[in-house]
Order: structure tokens, then sequence, then C-alpha cells
């Protein structure tokens, strides 16, 4: 059963001979002993469940596609897989993976609490490998973004033997930076540039919000770290006099905001912002926007995590990854103005 419906398929039995003269039965490598349906289908049932439709609802919505092939039980046997998935992603160890640089954010979504629609956060984590692949390392169900609730996703990548990364890209938030600094205090920050101009634009008026946005991106996308310096200090000069608030909201970040000049120009693109978790953040809401509530906090982070492990959604190595292994090469950019 594929997610096209039924495709009948018929598998040859057959003995091979071994070297030592003994036989065995041949296994496909493409079906699974006993398979009756591909992963796709059940990634499909599952996301649905998920989703917060119950299993007798599940197999009414699917009938369509499936015939009466999927029944209440098809329903609980497949949840429970990816139950069991679940809890073993949670549990398993960090300790051989490459991570060299970390993305780090979260997103507000709607579930049932009680009864009642309550907004939760999910901190999302993603790894970036020293081959430049992205990979998902954490997604959790919290009350906010607080430095108690970024302190309890830390420690536990670390407890399961995350190393210290290089680099962070982070959102600017006060409570994930504080969260940072009790883990891995000295390690290298870069504060995401999108969310720095919205920051600006939320300070200026908003007859200004074309010529703050032409300034800004002239700066932050000039080609030298040179260039970048410069144009940062016209920045500050024309601001503090047309719009005091915007000049002080860029320097609020510091050389945080500037970090990815230290960085080979061929990863600058990557490494500027978020937008890698950004991205998984508007294809997640966009599946489950026909659900104005999520069941419960732990479906909400299963969907987000199921998405990814389905292969549903998939994620691609970042821009410069063939220079990753050259880390700093430059220093900080001077920020007098």
């Amino acid at each position: 059963m594929g997610t096209f419906g039924r495709i009948e398929i018929e598998v040859p039995r057959a003995r091979l001979n071994g070297a030592d003269g003994k036989t065995r039965e041949w296994n496909s490598q493409v079906l699974r002993a006993y398979q009756r349906r591909t992963l796709a289908a059940d990634a499909l049932i599952a996301s649905t469940y998920l989703a917060g439709t119950n299993s007798r609802r599940v197999r009414r919505a699917l009938k369509a596609l499936f015939g009466d092939a999927v029944g209440k039980d098809t329903v609980s046997r497949v949840w429970r897989k990816v139950k069991a998935d679940w809890d073993v992603w949670n549990a398993r160890s960090l300790a051989g993976e490459p991570i060299v640089r970390l993305i780090l954010d979260g997103t507000v979504v709607d579930v049932r609490v009680d009864r009642k629609a309550t907004a939760i956060s999910l901190l999302v984590v993603i790894g970036v490998r020293a081959d430049g692949q992205k990979v998902l390392l954490a997604v959790k169900s919290m009350g906010g973004e607080s430095s108690e609730a970024w302190r309890s996703v830390l420690d536990d990548l670390i407890s399961r033997g995350l190393r210290r990364p290089e680099l962070l890209i982070v959102d600017g938030g006060q409570g994930l930076e504080r969260a940072i600094a009790a883990v891995w205090d000295g390690v290298l920050i870069q504060r995401c540039t999108v969310h720095k101009h919205r920051n600006l634009l939320a300070h200026a008026p908003e007859r200004l919000h074309e010529e703050v946005t032409a300034d800004y991106t002239d700066m932050i996308y000039a080609a030298t770290p040179a260039q970048i310096e410069s144009r940062r200090k016209a920045f500050i000069r024309k601001w503090r006099l047309k719009c005091r608030a915007v000049a002080d909201s860029l320097e609020e970040a510091g050389d945080r905001l500037f970090t990815f000049t230290r960085l080979p120009p061929s990863q600058w693109r990557s490494a500027r912002t978020t937008n890698a978790i950004e991205r998984l953040h508007e294809e997640f809401k966009r599946r489950i926007k026909t659900q104005t509530v999520l069941p419960s906090a732990e479906t909400a982070a299963m969907l987000f995590w199921a998405l990814l492990a389905s292969g549903q959604i998939s994620m691609r190595k970042v821009d410069g990854w063939r220079t990753l292994a050259k880390t700093s090469i430059g220093q900080t950019i001077d920020l007098a103005a």
C-alpha cells in the first residue's frame, strides 16, 4: 500500500548458495519482511493522526486512497511505531556527531492545554556537520524562550555527548544568549541579520522603512569586511541624527551581528541568518494550517520531527560547506562610529 493506493507486487522466493556450501533464504533489500505499506504511506497515516485526527477519522479521511486497508488497528500500530521512534531519537547519543555549528531559534504554536487553546514555544536546534550537512538535533515544547527553557535544551544535548560547537547562529533573544553563556562561555555567536532588520524597522516610523532597509542591506551585504565596517559607521552617524532609536538598535547587537565577517566569504550567506530554521518553521506551519489548535504540546514537537524524519521535508548542505574546515580567519570589525 503506497500513497497512490494499492499496488500489487510479486516478491520471488529463492535460496542462495553460500561459499561454505550451505544455502540461505533470499531476502529483498527493497521490501522488508511482511511489509504491507510504504514508509511514505505510514508517514501519511502518522502525520494525519499527529495533526489531531483520531483513529476513526483517520480511517475515514484516508478511505478514498487506501480503501478499507487502513483500520483502527493499523492506525494504532503506526502510531506506536512513530512514538517509539520519537522516544529513541530523543535519547540517542550525539557523541559521534561531528557538529561544528548550531542554529537555534523558536516558533510559537497553539496547542490544547486543559482543553483550552494555549500558545507554546517549540525550541529547535539544527546542527551543521563538518561536511556541511544540516541535521535536526532537538525540538522541544516549552512554555516560552526563557533562559531556563533554553538551558534545559542545551543541557540535554550536552548530556548526550554533543561537543562544544565552533559557531552558534541565534535570533538575538536574551534568554537564549544567557543560556549559551552558562554552558559555552566565549563561543563565537552570530546574531541573525534578518531578525535585527526587523528590530530596526520596529524602531522606525513606517515612512522611513524603505530607507532603513536600503541602508541596512547596503551594509550587511557589502563585499568585504572593510566595506561593512565603513558602511556601519555611516549608518550609525546618519541614523543618530535622523532616528536615534534605529541607531541604538543596531549598536545594541554589537560585534555579534558581524561575526560572519571573520569566516571565509563563501560561508557568509549561510552564517548570517537563522533562515535554515525559519524555512522549517514556515513549512511546518503550512502543513498544520488546517488545524487551528494542535492536540498537545508533545504532538506538536513530534509532528515537527516526523516531517523531517519521514523525508517530507529535507535539508541540504549549507552554502560554503567546502570551506567549513577553515573557521575564524579574521578579527571582528571596528565598532567605533
